[in-house]
């Protein structure tokens, strides 16, 4: 593989014009997947504007929205790296209110998240109506490989170093989830787009040889 270095805002403009290129029958459902250290939330973000500018609605869903209720992502205690990796993200509800809707045949009525994290209540979110020209990007951890359904993936990838450094200390317990998705899963393989994120200030995207 070959890692050519490139702006974020160039990446946010060639993701803009893949969803755009993709919308049309129903919403381009585009994911960002890699680590909050590389920059995914951001990313997806940049793509939203650049795609709000061109005048195609866009909406922006943080997996983080649609995590399970505590009671069960930390039934297995609360620094579990196993139960991080497995048991936090609620699959099945971020299928059921956003990437059925906005997939073929859906209703567009995409729900923008559904508990809050912090809180672990409901965040009593309105549902957004999502044109078929329209592009619905999630951004999050642990998206690939678990049967989700995407049009557009990306994947930002962090060395092992990079991660270690750039995770906040309260957060290295989640080191060996992050290790799991990565021989396990493949995530560059599964991946459209695939950035190499050490420093997520100056990505360089990735190319087979």
């Amino acid at each position: 593989m070959k890692a050519s270095p490139v702006t974020v805002a160039a990446l946010a403009a060639d993701l803009a014009e893949r969803a755009r290129a993709t919308a049309g029958t129903h919403p381009a459902r585009v994911a960002v997947d890699g680590a909050p250290t590389a920059g995914t939330a951001e990313l997806a973000e940049a793509a939203a504007g650049v795609l709000h500018d061109a005048g195609v609605f866009a909406l922006h869903v943080p997996a983080g929205g649609f995590l399970r209720a505590a009671s069960l992502r930390l039934e297995r205690g609360r620094t579990n790296p196993d139960a991080y990796y497995e048991d936090w993200l609620d699959l099945r509800a971020l299928t059921r209110e956003v990437l059925t809707p906005a997939g073929p045949g859906g209703t567009g009525r995409v729900l923008p998240s559904l508990r809050d994290p912090v809180l672990d209540r409901a965040t009593r979110a309105a549902y957004t109506e999502v044109p078929p020209h329209g592009v619905v990007i999630v951004s999050g951890v642990f998206l690939l490989g678990a049967g989700l359904d995407f049009d557009i993936a990306v994947h930002l990838m962090q060395s092992d170093a990079a991660l270690t450094r750039r995770l906040p200390a309260d957060l290295a317990w989640t080191l060996p989830a992050y290790g799991r998705y990565r021989d396990e899963v493949m995530p560059e393989y599964q991946a459209d787009i695939v950035v190499r994120a050490d420093d997520p200030a100056h990505p360089a995207l990735v190319t087979t040889l």
